[in-house]
């Protein structure tokens, strides 16, 4: 049987062992506190899921061996970590340094990093999302210096551990902000020198090179040019003169209309690879989300949310990417799922008690 990668993404706020985040979430259990708390809204809606395992702190290293353990069992191999740097430091590192790292089994799992380069904002805390979710915390841009800092950590700290995850020997890294981090490093031109600066970097720590990542959402014109300047291009500009190696995506909600049933979702995501195959010439890794619907971040209703995304329908979805990959014999054959943990955005493969382990199942019966 033909082996395939399937990396879920993991949201690593699911722990209160970072003090930063007491910010966000007061009771000292990461954004748990939000599903533990949820209440139906003013128009009767009610997300009232529970997880099966338990409000559980994802940095504890014995939590993460039972995870590692369900993930490879059900055909899940890879995690992508959300990994943040805010204010000069790194943010909600724990669950995978101290959960992950420290399992005694996670040798029988790989694991890459997604640089969330996204500003952090009062979404986080459901006392504020709702009137001052968009006010900014801390930006996710960073200047050079911020840049070689993040380099020189994830380099000497993650790219050496054994089951760090690479293509042809290249660690594979994952920028989710291209925007961000064009305004931050002040230009296409200026972006384009700090990662060939990366590249040198991973090739002097004794890789062949650096497998740059890019997420892409939809098609949207960029500013090339920095801050307040003027010279445009679109998306697959970017990523072409940026000269990644490969581009996926992390949600459904980035693309394409998600307020509808899921089966009517899966026809345009597919169109979405497809045009991204003809027009940006690169390597594209097949993305898959569970659903969408962020209404345990708020107390207001919020409008917006994926139907009847069983792990029936999701399992169609999950046949698609199989056979994208299947017509694709030269790629490698990395799926992307969103994700692992997701819960307040309700796009989640851990077990819940509405439908069991119903989504990690459907993982299993296509990948094996």
């Amino acid at each position: 049987m033909k082996k395939y990668d399937v990396a879920a993404y993991v949201w690593p706020a699911y722990t209160g062992d970072e003090p930063r985040a007491r910010m966000f979430w007061r009771e000292g259990i990461g954004e748990w506190q939000s599903i533990k708390n949820s209440k139906p809204k003013e128009n009767g809606y009610f997300w009232n899921r529970k997880p099966l395992w338990g409000y559980v702190n994802e940095a504890d290293p014995s939590v993460m061996e039972m995870q590692i353990e369900a993930a490879v069992s059900h055909g899940v191999n890879v995690f992508i970590y959300d990994w943040y740097w805010f204010d000069g430091r790194p943010f909600l590192e724990q669950c995978l340094d101290n959960g992950f790292l420290k399992a005694t089994n996670n040798d029988k799992m790989q694991f890459y990093l997604m640089w969330a380069n996204h500003d952090a904002n009062h979404c986080w805390n459901i006392d504020l999302s709702d009137e001052y979710g968009g006010t900014v915390i801390w930006k996710g841009a960073v200047d050079r210096a911020g840049f070689e800092a993040v380099v020189r950590r994830v380099t000497e700290k993650y790219f050496r551990r054994p089951n760090y995850y690479k293509i042809n020997g290249c660690p594979v890294f994952m920028i989710y902000d291209v925007t961000n981090l064009i305004n931050g490093l002040g230009g296409i031109e200026n972006t384009k020198e700090a990662l060939s600066w990366f590249r040198e970097q991973t090739k002097a720590a004794g890789f062949p090179d650096l497998h740059l990542q890019l997420t892409v959402w939809n098609e949207a014109e960029v500013n090339l040019s920095g801050f307040d300047a003027n010279m445009k291009g679109s998306t697959k500009d970017v990523v072409r003169l940026l000269e990644a190696d490969s581009v996926t995506h992390y949600q459904f909600a980035h693309f394409v209309n998600i307020n509808r049933n899921y089966e009517e979702i899966l026809p345009d995501v597919s169109a979405e690879w497809k045009r991204i195959e003809k027009e940006y010439k690169m390597p594209y890794f097949p993305h898959i989300s569970c659903g969408w619907d962020n209404n345990p971040r708020f107390k207001k209703f919020r409008p917006g949310i994926v139907k009847n995304n069983t792990p029936e329908n999701f399992e169609k979805g999950l046949l698609m990417a199989k056979e994208y990959l299947d017509t694709h014999p030269d790629l490698p054959p990395l799926l992307t799922i969103n994700s692992w943990n997701e819960w307040t955005e309700t796009s989640y493969l851990e077990p819940d008690d509405f439908y069991g382990y119903g989504y990690l199942d459907a993982v299993k019966r296509v990948f094996g």
